[in-house]
C-alpha cells in the first residue's frame, strides 16, 4: 500500500482506517544512533521538549473515500529526526484538526508558545497522534480533536455540533485530516476564554487565540497547510456546519 493518496488536494473523508501495527517503525529500528545525536541538540535549542510516544505512517491510501493506514508507536526524538529526512524514509505524518467555528462563523485558531518547536506558528489546536488515540488498534480522529484542543485552550468540544464527514488535505509535509467543530458563542468570547485558560495555566503550550475572520484575514505565521483549509471553510466547504 505504502503512500497512494492525491496531494495538494482537499479529499471528502468518509472513514479513518488507520490501524496502530505494534512492531517498531522501521525509520526507528534502523536509525538509533542518529536519533540520540539529534535529539541531543533539539533538546540544547528547546530545553523544554518532552521525549514521549506519538505515532508516524509506514503506508497510508485513499479508497473509496476512505483513509487506510498503518502507523507505529515512536519516540518523539525519533519524529523530529524524522521531520529533517522526510524524503526517501519511509515514513509520513498524519495529524487532525478541530476546524473551530464561532457562532459569528469566524475561525478560532491558537499561536503555539515560544518553548515548542512549533514557536509562533498560527494553526488549529491540535497534536500527533498517541496510543491513547486509538480504540483496539483503530484510530479515533475525534477523540484526538477533542483531547488536543481540550489540552491546549480549555474549550470542550464533545457537546459541539460536528460536520458531517472528515476531509482530508495531504501534501509532501503530511497529511491533516479536519472536520468542523460549531460552538454557539462568538469568536470574541471564545477567544476570551482561550486567553484565561492560557493565564492560569502553569506552562501553557500556547501563547493565545488567533481569530480569522474571512479568507483573506491571514495573519502572520500561519502554517502552510492552512491557508487551503480556511479558503476551504470560507467558500463553503462543500457541507452546511
Amino acid at each position: 500500500m505504502s503512500f497512494d493518496l492525491p496531494r495538494n488536494v482537499i479529499l471528502p473523508v468518509d472513514a479513518v482506517d488507520v490501524r496502530l501495527d505494534p512492531s517498531p517503525h522501521p525509520f526507528e529500528r534502523d536509525n538509533q544512533p542518529a536519533i540520540a545525536e539529534n535529539w541531543q541538540r533539539e533538546m540544547a535549542a528547546k530545553p523544554a521538549l518532552y521525549d514521549g510516544t506519538v505515532v508516524l505512517l509506514s503506508a497510508l491510501a485513499y479508497r473509496d473515500s476512505r483513509l487506510i493506514g498503518r502507523c507505529h508507536a515512536v519516540r518523539y526524538s525519533t519524529f523530529m529526526l524524522w521531520r529533517k529526512n522526510r524524503e526517501f524514509s519511509g515514513a509520513e505524518h498524519a495529524y487532525a484538526h478541530a476546524v473551530l467555528v464561532a457562532g459569528d462563523n469566524a475561525l478560532v485558531a491558537i499561536r503555539m508558545g515560544s518553548h515548542t518547536v512549533n514557536a509562533g506558528r498560527v494553526y488549529f489546536a491540535a497534536g500527533s497522534f498517541e496510543p491513547i488515540d486509538f480504540r483496539d488498534g483503530l484510530v479515533d480522529v475525534d477523540f484526538n480533536m477533542i483531547r488536543e484542543v481540550g489540552e491546549e485552550t480549555g474549550i470542550d468540544l464533545s457537546t459541539a455540533q460536528r460536520g458531517r464527514r472528515y476531509h482530508a488535505l495531504s501534501t509532501p509535509s503530511g497529511t491533516v485530516i479536519f472536520r468542523r467543530y460549531r460552538v454557539a458563542e462568538p469568536a470574541e468570547e471564545i477567544s476570551r476564554r482561550i486567553s484565561a485558560f492560557v493565564a492560569a495555566e502553569s506552562e501553557p503550550e500556547i501563547d493565545g487565540p488567533v481569530v480569522i475572520r474571512n479568507a483573506a484575514d491571514l495573519p502572520d505565521g500561519l502554517m502552510g497547510h492552512m491557508k487551503p483549509l480556511i479558503e476551504w471553510h470560507f467558500a463553503g466547504g462543500g457541507e452546511a456546519v
